[in-house]
């Protein structure tokens, strides 16, 4: 039995997917091209299961990890395929034409937005979109653990990811209903934008936002 699917093959599927096999959860790969979904199945290890986009997701926790216009298009083909199923948006809806604003509305989120597409028997957790591939790959920064901010407007929904996110060797942290997802989403937004940027070139890709107590 599936636990897990990842939607897409990219760099934040890998990172997502190692996580996930760590946490010994079945993870299953869709992709628009089924060969590269296999390649990435095959690299995560043989319980790693693969398959074109069009396959309905077998996970009870479906992960976009697809950019924004896709992830919606894709939220939007499934219809109710993803009834009764959580799916984690990991997007930063980005203008990554000018990497000067976001492409969504103020007052409202990516998540949000994919939330309205999806099923109404279908859970909306954003997630992950404060972490970088090469960095859910390892699972830590300097030793130390990944934070996940987790928002939703399902606790059971969040209860399923934070158990996820433990079992993967990091740090789950419940900010809330799925409209934190503004924060989360314009956060990292001001991140992304000194990581870009050639002034502060002790900054990398290989960094994450960290919560000290």
């Amino acid at each position: 039995m599936t636990d897990i699917t990842i939607i897409g093959s990219g760099n934040m599927a890998r990172g997502i997917g190692t996580r996930a096999v760590a946490a010994g959860r079945a993870v299953q790969i869709l992709d628009r091209d089924e060969t590269k979904a296999a390649a990435l199945a095959a690299e995560l290890g043989d319980q790693v299961a693969s398959g074109a986009i069009q396959a309905t997701p077998a996970g009870a926790i479906v992960v976009l990890a697809l950019p924004f216009d896709a992830a919606k298009e894709v939220v939007t083909a499934y219809g109710a395929a993803l009834a009764g199923k959580t799916i984690i948006d990991i997007t930063n809806p980005v203008d990554f034409t000018t990497f000067d604003s976001l492409v969504v509305a103020p007052g409202t989120s990516a998540a949000e937005e994919i939330a309205a597409l999806a099923d109404q028997g279908a859970n909306v957790v954003k997630a992950f979109n404060t972490t970088f591939a090469g960095t859910l790959v390892e699972g830590s920064v300097d030793g130390i653990p990944l934070d996940v901010f987790i928002a939703s407007d399902s606790d059971e929904a969040k209860a399923a990811v934070s158990s996820f996110v433990s079992a993967a060797g990091l740090r789950p942290i419940d900010v809330g209903p799925l409209r934190r997802a503004r924060e989360l989403e314009g956060f990292q937004f001001v991140l992304m934008t000194l990581q870009a940027d050639p002034a502060h070139d002790s900054f990398n890709w290989n960094t994450g936002l960290k919560v000290l107590v």
